[in-house]
């Protein structure tokens, strides 16, 4: 059986659609600009988060706060993940 992944129940027309609407307002020539400008915000506060959670990792370990039990609160979100992706996967998009 092929699962289909949606984003946020946005079918191949809608999609189209928003992007027709997008050049039309931004031009074909400025849409690779402002692509380029969102990747690189997008990369920025990834990195801000990613730094933000090594600082604190950091400090945890230099005070001596036991983060085991993080692993064990990661594989449950996980196990959670997985069930909900499987229970959503077996949901079908009704018009």
């Amino acid at each position: 059986m092929i699962q289909l992944t949606t984003f946020l129940f946005i079918s191949g027309a809608e999609i189209a659609f928003i992007l027709f609407i997008a050049i039309m307002v931004f031009g074909a020539d400025k849409l690779p600009e402002i692509a380029r400008g969102l990747g690189k915000g997008m990369r920025t506060l990834k990195d801000a988060t990613n730094d933000i959670k090594h600082e604190i990792t950091k400090s945890a370990d230099k005070n001596g706060i036991d983060t085991t039990f993080l692993d064990d609160v990661k594989k449950d979100l996980d196990d959670v993940k997985d069930d909900l992706e499987g229970f959503t996967g077996s949901v079908k998009r009704k018009l």
